[in-house]
């Protein structure tokens, strides 16, 4: 209820913080917040055009298979590192204003959803060009979105609490998401991980969203709703212990900057 409250009374400073989080994130560049396109597209060239080499991916729409996996995850990397520095970016600020410090990390996570939502224009251009066209499951997106943004408020509320007394998170969390990216089915199909890891994607919440995302863009289907229903609790429990660990750690924010 506290959390309530204070998005209620602090609301026009957090879209004022999530308009300057996706203005600043460009801010100086000539193509200004395209990047939000180019980026992930770079990617998504590059391993399209070496990875089926290396796997032997026989893949139809392979290319569209590639940015319906990593678009979704570039959501998810870029809220978790930005969100994490997200106290520690602003701390002239909270030396000088009072006001709910848990307001940092959820303005950085919503750009970050609004970029990405920006980015799903990619996904059905492609699925458009391709001839693969679009289906009536998309209606499945917001729901699919709120999971992975409820989640990642979740995983920042830790994180960026954490990082405030021990900055060398950053590194060991830069590693972590750099393992879990060849363990969540992005660049291949869940069919050719070893039977023997095939538990590693069921316990990695990233492969239940991935899936989802292209069952409803690229499969045209509706998304595994167990696969949902699973992932959709643990971004609650992962929502309430971040908020119980921030409100706890945040007492000592002003003296740890």
């Amino acid at each position: 209820m506290n959390l309530v409250q204070d998005l209620k009374n602090y609301r026009e400073f957090l879209k004022s913080n999530v308009k300057k989080d996706i203005r600043g994130k460009y801010k100086g560049s000539f193509l200004g917040v395209l990047w939000s396109f180019i980026n992930p597209l770079l990617s998504v060239l590059v391993y399209a055009i070496v990875f089926p080499y290396i796997m032997r991916i026989k893949v139809e729409n392979y290319l569209i298979y590639l940015i319906t996996g990593i678009i979704p995850w570039t959501f998810f990397t870029s809220s978790i590192n930005m969100g994490m520095i997200s106290i520690l970016s602003n701390a002239d600020i909270i030396k000088k204003v009072y006001f709910p410090r848990i307001i940092l990390p959820i303005s950085t996570v919503t750009s970050c959803l609004v970029n990405f939502l920006i980015s799903c224009v990619i996904i059905l251009l492609f699925c458009i060009g391709s001839g693969l066209g679009i289906s009536i499951h998309l209606l499945w997106l917001p729901l699919i979105a709120i999971i992975q943004y409820v989640m990642l408020l979740g995983f920042t509320f830790i994180l960026s609490a954490i990082e405030m007394y021990m900055r060398d998170i950053e590194h060991i969390v830069n590693f972590i998401l750099s393992m879990a990216f060849y363990v969540t089915p992005i660049l291949y199909t869940p069919d050719i991980f070893p039977d023997n890891l095939a538990w590693v994607l069921k316990v990695n919440p990233m492969s239940y969203l991935v899936n989802a995302y292209r069952s409803i863009f690229f499969y045209q289907k509706m998304p595994d709703m167990i696969g949902l229903l699973i992932v959709g609790v643990f971004s609650i429990a992962i929502f309430l212990i971040g908020y119980l660990i921030f409100e706890k750690l945040q007492k000592g924010f002003a003296e740890e900057v």
